[in-house]
């Protein structure tokens, strides 16, 4: 039998490491500019095209790079960063591998241009494919300038896998705004066809989340500081106020590098136990500091992930930190969500004011028996039935009942005997509302079951609907045909709404803008931080605008094709879901038999928007089972 082991030539070697290491431009991103950030650069710009598959070019003023060092760098398994295995358990830089640019060459056009601080010239190379074209000297500033072009150029089933330019737009920005955050030392500039996305001077660590997140990210924040022989945190989270229903602005830096923990997480939902309501997620900007021999982060290609040396100390000191925070800044537990801010107690009171003492002033001529009917005469009362409803029973008239027992202790039955009561028999305010159900049944065709379930009698048995998600199929239809087919009807607001945004947001409410106008939406003006609304569809009110397009930027931010058709069904699903009926909500009997009528109008009646089941039928012989067992 013959040999059949052969060594893989470069390029084809190189290809299979781009795999691991270049899953979309998003990682080319990361590469290039935290080899910038090894280089010393104290300013990086980021330029794109067509969400980096056109170009993507890193701008550094770092130390640039000799001659030689710049064909080596494209070498596999070339760096300036280790030298022995023992290095690897004391890194203090970014990369350390030497196969990102080997791999981003193999895969893309890549010019690269380099100097040295104390050279004239500088050196200027061109690959394609793993392939050097060309490298020539040439005049350029101190620092280095890559660009990757045309990625996947040579391998179009990956290119194909891509996806659109909105999502894979949002995965660098990602990538970005892990590194921006890590570094505000480095003051950073991002570009995308033209349009300046981010522009972040040097800055601290709070002036950097809020160029990111916006302005009114200041205001969420409470800072976070502790030192410790083993750890050293500091950063931010947000106030429990401001929690998400979506895990998003979470972010953890373990010497200045971002990662991934859901151990450390765990510890950070933990401390804010009692503050925030169910299914509600913290945002946080954590940045720790631990020896770099203590942490072994050579356990994954995009080194996003550590293992640490004592994972449950640190575990004790974050939540514990992040727990004496939120104490510290009177972050106090809320035991009733839905309660008026307006009626607490202001923390400063004491300060301010002192508690004075309430006025009691008494009227010594009061005579409460004056005028009172004698003990033989009929009391009439004027209670009805509405007033036991309203929780007053028969108490209006308790003054004369006893004033009666009062005159005479020993006849104590005139207390009744001596009454004419021309109401009905009372009832509880319970029991009536039970009453008052049930002759609705027995009129009606719909019953509500828990403010969650609808139960309606058809000619077969019965049909058991869930209301939130039935009425989330209606308004997806209503809204699609209004922004596909009809024309979309808009309220102008009497005064123009302002909401803000991080830059990114913007990007993405401008990209869809014309799908927006189309659902009712009028804009007046796109800033850098905020967006103008000065027209809505009929369907929303003004309270809903923020909420609405909050749902559809995270709806929007997962992946989705990109077709004519997605924007539309996007927007339409989110719509729906936002503005659907919730889970507790009391629907009058009308309410039940039109939200009936109008689910089965629907095209597509069995299942909500998002594919899950919408009723359940009971047929008479299923109901007589249940009791012939």
């Amino acid at each position: 039998m013959s040999d059949i082991i052969q060594l893989l030539p470069d390029h084809v070697a190189n290809q299979i490491a781009a795999g691991e290491v270049v899953q979309r431009p998003a990682s080319v991103v990361k590469e290039l500019i935290e080899n910038a950030i090894d280089a010393g650069a104290t300013s990086i710009k980021l330029l794109l095209k067509d969400a980096g598959k056109t170009l993507i070019q890193v701008i550094d003023n770092g130390k640039g790079m000799s001659q030689t060092d710049a064909r080596l760098s494209f070498e596999r398994h070339a760096t300036s960063k280790i030298k022995d295995a023992q290095d690897l358990f004391n890194l203090n830089t970014k990369g350390f591998r030497g196969e990102a640019l080997a791999s981003i060459a193999a895969i893309a056009h890549v010019e690269l241009k380099t100097k040295l601080e104390n050279d004239e010239l500088g050196t200027q190379i061109k690959i394609e494919g793993s392939k050097i074209t060309s490298q020539e000297v040439v005049s350029t500033a101190k620092g280095t300038s890559i660009a990757v072009k045309n990625l996947f150029f040579n391998i179009p089933a990956r290119r194909n896998f891509l996806k659109s330019d909105t999502i894979e737009t949002r995965h660098i920005v990602d990538e970005f705004q892990r590194v921006a955050l890590a570094h505000p030392d480095i003051s950073f500039l991002l570009h995308h066809n033209g349009n300046e996305i981010y522009n972040l001077p040097k800055s601290n660590f709070r002036k950097r989340i809020v160029g990111i997140f916006g302005a009114k990210m200041n205001e969420k924040l409470v800072p976070i500081e502790e030192q410790t022989d083993i750890l050293t945190i500091t950063g931010f989270v947000a106030k429990p106020a401001f929690a998400k229903k979506k895990r998003g602005e979470q972010f953890f830096f373990v010497n200045y590098r971002f990662i991934k923990s859901s151990y450390l997480n765990h510890a950070v939902v933990n401390a804010f136990e009692g503050l925030l309501e169910a299914g509600s997620h913290p945002s946080y900007f954590l940045y720790l500091e631990v020896p770099p021999n203590t942490i072994d982060i050579n356990i994954h290609p995009t080194k996003t992930e550590i293992k640490f040396d004592n994972e449950k100390a640190l575990y004790a000191i974050l939540r514990a930190t992040v727990k004496h925070s939120l104490g510290q800044y009177n972050i106090a537990p809320l035991l009733d969500f839905d309660r008026d801010a307006n009626l607490d107690t202001p923390y400063d009171l004491s300060k301010t004011s002192s508690a004075s003492m309430p006025k009691i002033t008494v009227d010594p001529t009061f005579n409460p028996f004056k005028n009172d009917p004698t003990p033989h005469e009929p009391v009439k009362s004027t209670a009805t039935s509405s007033s036991y409803t309203s929780g007053s029973g028969a108490t209006g008239n308790s003054n004369s009942y006893t004033a009666n027992f009062k005159k005479d202790p020993g006849n104590w039955e005139a207390l009744y005997t001596n009454t004419e009561i021309e109401s009905t028999p009372s009832f509880s305010s319970h029991q009536e509302q039970l009453f008052e159900s049930s002759q609705e049944t027995e009129t009606g065709k719909t019953f509500q079951i828990q403010k969650k379930y609808i139960l309606s009698s058809i000619k077969s048995g019965v049909v058991l609907i869930h209301q939130s998600l039935a009425h989330q199929r209606v308004l997806y239809e209503e809204f699609l045909e209004s922004i596909t087919v009809k024309e979309a009807s808009s309220q102008q607001l009497l005064f123009p709404v302002s909401i803000s945004f991080s830059s990114n947001d913007i990007e993405m409410i401008y990209s869809i803008k014309s799908d927006l106008e189309g659902t009712g939406f009028v804009f007046e003006e796109f800033t850098k931080e905020s967006v103008v609304i000065r027209g809505i569809p009929t369907s929303i009110t003004e309270s809903q605008i923020t909420f609405i397009l909050e749902q559809l930027l995270d709806d929007m931010k997962l992946e989705v094709p990109d077709t004519s058709f997605s924007h539309f069904d996007i927007m339409a699903k989110s719509f729906a879901k936002s503005l659907a009926i919730k889970t507790g909500t009391i629907l009058s009997n009308k309410e039940q038999e039109n939200l009936v009528n109008d689910l089965f109008s629907c095209k597509e009646p069995n299942s909500s928007p998002f594919g899950k089941p919408i009723f359940k039928t009971l047929t008479l012989q299923e109901i007589d089972t249940i009791f012939n067992k």
